[in-house]
């Protein structure tokens, strides 16, 4: 099968369907989903033409240094390498949730077909499956798009999935999701921070705070009541604004963000 030549961003990237954006990644750690982000980025690109590569157009096998994975999220070298080797064999035995609404299906996706993980040159080989390579894809329209070390600095697992979402509705300047809605993105399962009150302070307060201490966004949430019970939560932050553009030669128009 003919790959056509890619032409990589300067700047890593994480492109993701908003499905897979609200997928369960089961007991993912906050490392495990750093090196999941990480070789997702190394999908990214466009052809020679600057068109976005449809799914049988992509490489399924991408490389891991644990020096590429300092340099991105600042891990000290040694953790780095204890990083890649747990993640090695997390995304072998983690499948994807993801609700398809409109099939009314639940499917499980395995993330990869081989994972290989190489002491000596501390780095990971890992092969994606042909069927999560249709979330992985570059459509503007149905995918998010955020720069890699946007997440670099955050400490909680919840706090990146957290910043994922909210990029979705970055142009509305809100985003609503119910309690349920968030247990299951950020599977946290029956057992886990039972009490709303827990689950509040643990998992949306502590990832608001992080996320403001590191973005000017003024994010916030206001609670939705049924009777006493609170069911769902509004998330409020700064909305961008986008310009559009047009070249004078080309008549192309593009939105400036």
């Amino acid at each position: 099968m003919y790959l056509p030549k890619v032409l990589q961003s300067k700047t890593l990237k994480t492109y993701k369907s908003k499905k897979l954006n609200t997928a369960n990644f089961g007991d993912f750690t906050h490392g495990d989903y750093q090196v999941f982000l990480h070789l997702v980025s190394k999908i990214g690109g466009v052809d020679e033409f600057g068109k976005y590569l449809q799914p049988e157009n992509l490489q399924r096998e991408h490389v891991l240094t644990a020096n590429e994975f300092k340099e991105v999220f600042g891990t000290d070298l040694s953790n780095c390498y204890r990083f890649l080797n747990k993640a090695c064999k997390k995304l072998m035995k983690t499948s994807i949730t993801l609700e398809k609404i409109e099939l009314n299906e639940v499917w499980e996706i395995n993330i990869c077909s081989t994972a290989k993980y190489n002491k000596k040159e501390g780095r990971i080989t890992v092969k994606f499956t042909d069927d999560i390579m249709p979330y992985l894809a570059q459509v503007r329209k149905r995918f998010i798009l955020y720069n890699l070390k946007e997440i670099a600095n955050f400490g909680s697992l919840y706090t990146t999935r957290l910043y994922e979402l909210i990029q979705e509705f970055q142009e509305t300047g809100w985003m609503l999701k119910s309690i349920d809605q968030l247990r299951k993105i950020f599977a946290i399962g029956d057992d886990k921070f039972k009490l709303y009150g827990n689950f509040k302070a643990k998992i949306l307060s502590h990832a608001c705070q992080e996320i403001n201490n590191n973005y000017d966004m003024g994010l916030r949430f206001e609670e939705l009541k049924e009777g006493r019970k609170v069911v769902a939560v509004k998330f409020f932050f700064k909305q961008t604004v986008i310009t559009q553009v047009t070249n004078q030669k080309t008549g192309k128009t593009t939105n400036i963000y």
